[in-house]
């Protein structure tokens, strides 16, 4: 995978990009990025990337002829399909099944936004995607763009350590995950659950799907409401809920 994320602040991404497991990710050659500052492509004199709003109104909007130039100038190998996506709290709500779709890609494109908004002729034409990462507003959308790089990359095949761990992550099985222990069995009279200690990996995981219902069913319900549940399953939740 390819990734090219157009910013006016490369230097806010390069970071994180760099650390943790995007760095390893690049190790392994899993993917690769690279960060372009659409105000190069401006043609003006000032290299002025934004204007005012036609109408009136508060603040500047991004013009679209610098974010056109960038995104053609990465989208230039027709054989490959590029995903362009608009960092915008319009779009559509981020969520694992999203990155799971972004993940089978083989090149993305993100526009990180500024001022007031966007030239609508952006969104019509140059978009195949809008997302938003949550109900709020931020500065810019590179704090958004990285959120969901890091939700795809490490989907990619290889890049965790652990092969079960995506596979097992909340939302990835449509439920919150299951609680997690590690030593000391006792830490200050607070206990591991027997099961756990137990070495019977049919009850451990009978254990782990019960506490994976019982948590979504807790805090998030209306991930039950969008399940499909297996029998037994239905009748562990209405265990629960009793």
């Amino acid at each position: 995978m390819h990734i090219d994320v157009l910013t006016l602040f490369p230097e806010m991404i390069s970071g994180v990009f760099d650390s943790s497991i995007l760095k390893k990710a690049q190790d392994k050659a899993k993917f690769s990025y690279n960060l372009i500052n659409f105000r190069e492509y401006a043609e003006n004199k000032h290299k002025k990337v934004d204007d005012y709003p036609y109408g009136g109104g508060a603040g500047m909007v991004l013009t679209p002829q610098p974010v056109f130039d960038a995104v053609e100038a990465v989208t230039y190998d027709k054989a490959t399909k590029s995903r362009v996506i608009l960092m915008c709290p319009q779009g559509e709500p981020y969520n694992q099944k999203k990155a799971e779709e972004l993940a089978n890609e083989d090149h993305l494109v993100f526009i990180c936004g500024h001022y007031e908004g966007y030239d609508e002729r952006i969104r019509e034409n140059l978009v195949t995607d809008e997302i938003s990462i949550g109900d709020y507003v931020l500065t810019g959308g590179e704090l958004g763009a990285m959120v969901v790089i890091d939700s795809v990359v490490r989907l990619l095949p290889d890049v965790l350590g652990n092969k079960e761990s995506a596979p097992e992550d909340s939302f990835s099985t449509g439920l919150l995950e299951h609680p997690h222990y590690t030593r000391p069995a006792d830490f200050r009279g607070m206990k591991v659950p027997d099961v756990l200690l137990s070495g019977d990996h049919a009850k451990i995981e009978a254990w782990r799907k019960r506490e994976s219902l019982k948590r979504t069913y807790e805090r998030r319900k209306e991930l039950l409401d969008q399940q499909t549940l297996l029998e037994e399953e239905q009748e562990i939740l209405n265990e629960i809920k009793k």
